[in-house]
């Protein structure tokens, strides 16, 4: 009987490995965030808003904008870690490759460049551990801006606390711990991926501020399912 269950276990174990890989598609990675890791927990990291397996936002009360209202309805998934923060790291998007050039004979660089050349900043892209649902609307507010402090402003989202302004973002209080650790998984997994003084002093202080959620836990278990690799930042709270 024990050999049987021992055997079952292995088997779990190399079933599960064979299964876990990063992800190298941006489209994929979004289509496995909703079908396996946000199935019952339908709410975006910023603002807080209900969203359903159709993509579909219900605005929470007071929620008030006059800006990308096209992108006010539906969720986008927000690279916490801007793409072009890692991005610009890699020579295929500063000058481009040999194998960018169009049917016109032209060659590009920049992110479609290196999408198409480099497994790394696919993978990079699409890791899981940085992607986060949010509000198209207030997905594209924030842009590539670093997140910092700004006392003197006030939210242009009412009863979103999120405030942008002078190229800087400020996300409520709510969502500053899962910010944080998003910025520190992905300079602790990606070497080429380094974080200014400042920034990480602001993201090792919201770490500490901003107790790991329950949530947080459930979340990195089912993305360690899918690709493979733990959250050493959230690995000592959450055990695994």
């Amino acid at each position: 009987m024990k050999t049987k269950i021992i055997t079952a276990l292995i088997l779990t174990v190399i079933t599960t490995w064979s299964i876990a890989k990063p992800v190298e598609s941006f489209s994929h990675a979004k289509r496995l965030l909703m079908s396996k890791v946000y199935v019952d927990h339908h709410e975006t990291i910023y603002c807080g808003a209900e969203f359903n397996s159709a993509n579909e936002i219900t605005l929470p009360a007071g929620y008030e904008s006059s800006e990308y209202k096209e992108r006010v309805k539906h969720v986008e998934w927000e690279h916490i870690v801007p793409v072009e923060s890692f991005g610009r790291t890699f020579i295929e998007w500063r000058n481009g490759a040999p194998l960018c050039v169009n049917k016109e004979g032209e060659a590009y660089k920049g992110q479609r460049c290196v999408n198409r050349v480099s497994r790394e900043y696919r993978q990079m892209q699409a890791d899981l551990y940085n992607l986060h649902p949010a509000i198209g609307a207030v997905k594209a507010m924030r842009g590539n801006y670093e997140f910092a402090l700004l006392p003197s402003e006030k939210s242009d989202l009412g009863s979103c606390q999120m405030k942008v302004a002078n190229k800087k973002a400020e996300p409520p209080i709510e969502a500053r711990g899962r910010i944080a650790r998003a910025y520190l998984y992905m300079d602790q997994r990606y070497p080429r991926y380094r974080m200014s003084k400042q920034q990480r002093k602001l993201m090792l202080e919201w770490n500490k501020l901003y107790p790991i959620t329950g949530w947080e836990c459930k979340r990195a278990r089912r993305i360690k399912t899918i690709q493979g690799n733990s959250n050493p930042v959230l690995k000592p709270q959450c055990g695994s």
